[in-house]
């Protein structure tokens, strides 16, 4: 878009004025009086469908409501040839002959008058307005670049491949869906990053953010992602070196460096069990909660660790599934172990000798989950000391989830390793494209009794628990040979497969037949606070 803005709103404004733009914001969208909140509260109605939401648009040339998601205020925009519409929502104005919203200075002082005067009429002293000023930099870009550069169902912008330096497919492939996640491509092209490192060239979170900017600048060229291996040497030392390493012990370091590097407000963040506002813990932190009973008392002692992925078991053994976590802190507990079966190492909140009869080997992740989540009786060799009863007794312990994670990566634990043998589990798990996580959390939980119960979830299912895939790692080959490759979904309905430079477009059918190795999901509604 040009710096003049939009032609038609222009020729709208010379016929008509600016009068319809200030009615509809002072009626419908920031409401200046009681009457007029009454008045947005019963009239703000399609006019097809009789919708309130869908997201409503308000006519510029007469008086019509019609739903956007439903094509309705489209479709009386094409037969009344009135191609100018309001989102009651915001207020911004779209423009159908453009394709898209557009910018008007004029109508921008007219939304911060309304809302300055609508934020006084509720007792607000100051509204929360913040008009955007472009740079002189900002401007002399805009000069050069006035053609804008639309995202279509054939774009490429995005996909890049990545040269392999030697095993180190690993970093390939978490890289490729750490680029592909939502709302970090958001944070990164938005420029957010406020780098505090004293030494240049030494903040991994500098380096993300160069790396988003050549993915995303329209080349389509091989990126070599030197630079960024050589901080993973210098911050994760156990990751140093050309021999092949595990993917999900380079995702968990590397979210580790990013959040020791990024600027977070630590301390005000009542919702985040990590209590930090950094950009990794907003996207990926979620909340683990364990409950362990007294099978004497039943008193129940209940803490909350953060995670940042959860593991998931998949062979009939005695391993309880772990989540990793990036606090090792914990609150108090009123039980008390008499052993140290449930340790702490190397971020993992593990409890693996604590089960006492071996489970089904699972065969799809809503298995993994339903196994993580089930009760497990602690058995007389890790009896607690309870502080109700002042004597050591028996227990029942279960997980769930206190609060989920805007992005929630599960790990399949293929890899075993022991004292007598290490092997890879080959079984297929199946994994699906969207997935409910309500029958996990605590508070559904809680209502059927904490068991392993999940019928009737409709009635507790909410939109807020939804996830959709979004990235796959899988692993090809044995536990002491192998190679990584990943999927990543460009747009909609659009998978890629990432296999180090080369890039192929596959079928969603052929990620999901997948092994899966760890596999990426993205909430499908975002709760902004």
């Amino acid at each position: 878009m040009s710096l003049v803005g939009c032609p038609h709103l222009s020729s709208f404004k010379a016929s008509k004025g600016t009068r319809p733009y200030r009615i509809i914001q002072s009626y419908f969208v920031y409401c200046c009086s009681p009457e007029n909140r009454k008045r947005k509260a019963t009239a703000c109605l399609c006019h097809i469908c009789g919708s309130h939401g869908e997201r409503l648009h308000s006519c510029l040339h007469c008086v019509f409501f019609g739903c956007y998601s439903r094509k309705h205020i489209q479709d009386h925009a094409k037969s009344k040839r009135h191609h100018l519409a309001v989102d009651l929502s915001y207020g911004a104005v779209m423009c159908f002959i453009c394709g898209d919203y557009v910018y008007d200075r004029d109508l921008e002082y007219i939304a911060r008058e309304v809302k300055t005067k609508a934020a006084k009429s509720i007792g607000m002293k100051h509204a929360l307005y913040c008009p955007w000023e472009p740079t002189q930099r900002e401007v002399e870009l805009l000069r050069k670049n006035p053609k804008r550069r639309k995202i279509t169902e054939n774009s490429t912008i995005g996909l890049r491949g990545l040269i392999n330096l030697g095993n180190t497919c690993f970093m390939n492939c978490i890289v490729q869906a750490l680029t592909h996640t939502p709302l970090l491509r958001d944070f990164f092209l938005s420029d957010k990053h406020n780098c505090e490192q004293k030494r240049s060239g030494q903040c991994l979170v500098c380096e993300m953010s160069r790396l988003f900017q050549e993915f995303y600048s329209g080349l389509r060229s091989v990126h070599i992602p030197y630079r960024l291996l050589h901080l993973v040497w210098t911050h994760a030392r156990h990751l140093a070196g050309y021999e092949q390493q595990d993917a999900h012990e380079f995702f968990i370091a590397a979210l580790d460096v990013l959040h020791r590097h990024c600027k977070g407000m630590n301390g005000n963040a009542n919702t985040n069990p990590n209590h930090c506002n950094c950009i990794i813990d907003q996207i990926f932190t979620g909340g683990l909660q364990s409950d362990v009973t007294c099978q004497n008392c039943h008193g129940v002692s209940t803490t909350i660790d953060p995670f940042w992925d959860i593991s998931l078991d998949l062979g009939p053994s005695n391993i309880t599934p772990t989540a990793t976590s990036n606090n090792s802190s914990t609150s108090n507990s009123s039980l008390t172990t008499i052993s140290d079966h449930g340790n702490l190492f190397n971020g993992d909140i593990s409890s693996s000798s604590l089960l006492s009869q071996a489970i089904e080997s699972p065969t799809s992740l809503l298995d993994c989950l339903r196994r993580f989540t089930k009760p497990e009786h602690l058995g007389s060799h890790a009896k607690i000391k309870c502080c109700k009863c002042q004597s050591y007794q028996e227990s029942t312990k279960q997980l769930t989830m206190k609060k989920l994670p805007i992005v929630a990566c599960f790990h399949l634990k293929r890899f075993e390793h022991s004292n007598k043998f290490r092997k890879k589990i080959s079984t297929y798990i199946s994994f699906p494209n969207e997935l409910d996580m309500t029958p996990f959390m605590s508070p559904y939980r809680r209502q059927n009794g904490l068991n392993n119960n999940i019928q009737e979830m409709d009635i507790f299912s909410t939109s807020e628990n939804k996830y959709t895939l979004f990235a796959v790692v899988n692993h090809i080959g044995t536990i002491d040979s192998g190679h990584y490759t990943c999927f990543v979904r460009q747009h909609k309905d659009q998978w890629f497969r990432c296999d180090d430079a080369v890039i192929t477009k596959v079928a969603q059918q052929n990620v999901l037949d997948s092994e899966g190795y760890l596999l990426f999901y993205h909430k499908q509604v975002l709760e902004y606070e």
